[in-house]
């Protein structure tokens, strides 16, 4: 019941100042992946035979406060694509740039969301946020009073002295969230983070997200095997083909509400939408299985 009058009270709420997203065709690009293509290194001795393409000829730009989200069958490269953009390896081939600079490390800018919160269960839910601000030296004041306006931004006001132990799924990620958010990125890549909630958690905290990518005009790249969610969270949708993975087709994304995924869920263009996306990741399977 309480979170039926969540829904209600947020579908229904006009906002008084509206969000204004930028307009991402004039807006500089902030991540762009160059012709990438990745092959891991064979195991075992020297001479064995390369390993096969993870990712090949990937072309991809996101502009600043652009949102885009990358949909694929399972195995197709997405999350090697985001580790290349974390700088945790480099391509094989191509290139990867960050606000123009080209990425051969892990980058300030870029912080990593994934679909386990990964807390450190000895520190407490504060801590635990301040880590990436500690990490870079801030004075502990600054990061007491930054830790303490994202737990509250992220309803997790009264919860800083807890431990990851003593939280819900939702709140942890709640948490990791705001940890992400803490060392003020350019560009997030968030790779299914939500995927191991429960629907109803899983929506509020994409409310909580789409809310705060548009308020702090946040750059971000995506990966989600829901269709729905990919609809309702992006400016556009790439899709990629099985392995090893290259983009097959990119659809914009052209409707209202981007900073209120609970509203745009219910415009009758979402449902064209997801039968599209259905249908391109069931030709990829079938082309998958015919090689």
């Amino acid at each position: 019941m309480l979170f039926q009058r969540w829904i209600s009270v947020s579908y229904l709420k006009q906002s008084r100042t509206p969000c204004t997203v930028p307009e991402t065709a004039a807006a500089p690009l902030e991540i762009e992946f160059r012709a990438v293509s990745k092959r891991f290194a064979p195991r075992g001795r020297a001479g064995a035979e390369p390993a096969p393409w993870a990712v090949q000829r990937v072309n991809v730009q996101v502009r600043r406060g652009e949102v885009v989200s990358l949909i694929g069958p399972s195995g197709c490269g997405k999350s090697t694509l985001l580790n290349m953009g974390a700088g945790l390896y480099l391509p094989t081939e191509g290139e990867v740039f960050v606000g123009g600079q080209r990425v051969t490390k892990p980058m300030r800018q870029v912080a990593f969301m994934l679909q386990k919160d990964l807390l450190m269960p000895w520190r407490t839910i504060r801590a635990n946020v301040e880590l990436g601000m500690e990490i870079a030296g801030r004075p502990a004041v600054e990061r007491r009073r930054v830790a303490d306006a994202l737990l509250a931004r992220c309803h997790l006001q009264g919860f800083g002295d807890h431990y990851p132990y003593q939280l819900s799924g939702g709140m942890r990620q709640r948490a990791a969230l705001a940890r992400t958010l803490a060392i003020e990125p350019e560009v997030l890549l968030l790779d299914e983070p939500f995927s191991a909630l429960d629907a109803q958690t899983k929506m509020v905290l994409q409310q909580d997200l789409a809310e705060m990518l548009a308020e702090q005009r946040k750059t971000a790249l995506f990966i989600t095997h829901d269709l729905v969610e990919a609809v309702a969270l992006s400016d556009r949708l790439l899709v990629m083909s099985a392995r090893p993975g290259t983009i097959i087709e990119e659809i914009t994304v052209d409707l209202p509400d981007r900073n209120n995924p609970l509203r745009r869920r219910t415009l009758p263009q979402v449902g064209p939408l997801v039968a599209r996306l259905m249908e391109l990741l069931k030709v990829g399977a079938s082309d998958a299985l015919t090689h």
